[in-house]
């Protein structure tokens, strides 16, 4: 024993480590037995250990925690590889939305989460099916009729833990077709199960073109049916009928659910615009977490190749727009383990916790990245992965998708 400690199985030791949930940002020993964290301390002198890493360097964090990744694989057409999606990425925690619903969630949990390194939870579809090619065939999966609120009840009872919460929709296409009648039954599937929503913002169905709803009157219908807690999705998109609107201001309607206690994720997707973050940031408008929305081709079958974007290219950008790196750091770990309610577990490094750490790599050079609407944003550094521990697990992550940040050919002559 050595300065009141036992002897550990390993301890990391780096210049900066940060940790959310108890506001550390600094040189510090992270210490782990049994695949635990055992100690947290800025106390360097601890030397009594089978195994030491120094990573000076690096950042070092609790494990991300990717709140929007699609992983169905082979049962949607767009499914990525979990472990891909994740460990690989640099997340220990990721939560597909929505590609399974009630009555294909037990196969996405056999096949997918129970073999992974991973560790996949699921917000489930609020139509039984769930996305299956894409979910764009709207009008066939996403209408009331589709719906079962006692079978998503059921399925939160039946795979407690691997079923944390619903995902809907707030969308013209849906909108157009229903009104919130699709929406209102999420709600109160998830006020029966008592789990938290996710509502998908931005066109995405099919649309009746005689019914579309006036883009800037859209989140006045969906922001008003939400609870303290539940999420929406997509909040820095640059779609006419999402979160922004067609305008240049935040709306009002927005403001209200954002201090109501509503979260707002980035859900980075195919649609992040420069142009809206910036608007949005600038009215304190900030994401309470950071969701990528990895997935494979809509319009092919397990076609990943034009998958260009990824989580730690968005924590990248956010950091590049200004946003203090701790505070992505929370976004990325402390918070979405919040929305699971099980921030003494994962999201953090403190004793007791799961031993879930991520070691960003900080990569300086001149670096290109688009958004969206084709704007470049020029940025002197990238937080690539570089080391994950997953449970313990010491993985070191293929980075096989994260094109957006760590392919050369993506970079500027070197200067």
């Amino acid at each position: 024993m050595a300065n009141g400690l036992p002897n550990v199985d390993l301890i990391i030791t780096g210049d900066r480590v940060i940790d959310p949930s108890s506001g550390l940002d600094g040189p510090a020993q992270i210490h782990v037995t049994n695949g635990k964290i055992v100690s947290l301390s800025d106390d360097l002198s601890l030397q009594s250990a089978s195994r030491h890493i120094d990573a000076t360097g690096m950042i070092v964090c609790p494990g991300l925690i990717d709140m929007h990744v699609h992983v169905y694989e082979w049962v949607t057409n767009f499914g990525l590889p979990a472990d891909d999606a994740g460990v690989n990425s640099g997340a220990t925690t990721i939560i597909d939305q929505g590609s399974a619903g009630p009555w294909t969630v037990g196969g996405l949990k056999a096949y997918v989460a129970d073999p992974a390194i991973t560790d996949v939870r699921c917000f489930v579809s609020a139509n039984v099916a769930g996305a299956l090619m894409g979910g764009m065939e709207g009008i066939m999966l996403h209408n009331p009729g589709m719906m079962r609120i006692d079978a998503i009840v059921n399925s939160a009872l039946d795979y407690p833990g691997f079923v944390v919460g619903i995902k809907s929709h707030g969308e013209a296409g849906g909108i157009s077709h229903w009104g919130t009648e699709v929406l209102e039954m999420a709600v109160k599937a998830a006020e029966e199960s008592k789990l938290p929503l996710y509502v998908h913002t931005g066109e995405l169905f099919p649309v009746d073109e005689q019914n579309r709803p006036v883009p800037a009157s859209l989140m006045e219908r969906v922001l008003p049916l939400l609870r303290p807690g539940d999420t929406v999705a997509h909040v820095y998109s640059n779609m006419p009928d999402g979160i922004m609107g067609p305008g240049d201001k935040v709306p009002a309607v927005v403001r209200d659910a954002y201090a109501s206690g509503i979260h707002f994720d980035i859900g980075y997707g195919i649609n992040f615009s420069y142009r809206i973050a910036r608007s949005m940031m600038e009215a304190d408008i900030l994401p309470n977490t950071i969701g990528s929305d990895v997935h494979a081709d809509f319009n092919c079958y397990h076609d990943d190749s034009k998958l260009d974007y990824s989580m730690c290219g968005a924590i990248t950008r956010l950091c590049a727009l200004g946003m203090p790196l701790p505070d992505v750091i929370s976004r990325a770990t402390l918070n979405p383990a919040r929305v699971l309610g099980e921030e003494n577990m994962i999201g953090t490094l403190a004793p007791g916790s799961r031993a879930d750490i991520t070691f960003l790599e900080p990569v300086e050079g001149r670096w290109v990245l688009s958004d969206a609407e084709g704007e470049v944003l020029t940025v002197e550094e990238r937080f690539v992965p570089a080391r994950v521990f997953c449970a313990g697990v010491d993985i070191e992550p293929s980075k096989r998708l994260l094109r957006d940040i760590w392919e050369w050919e993506n970079t500027l002559a070197a200067e």
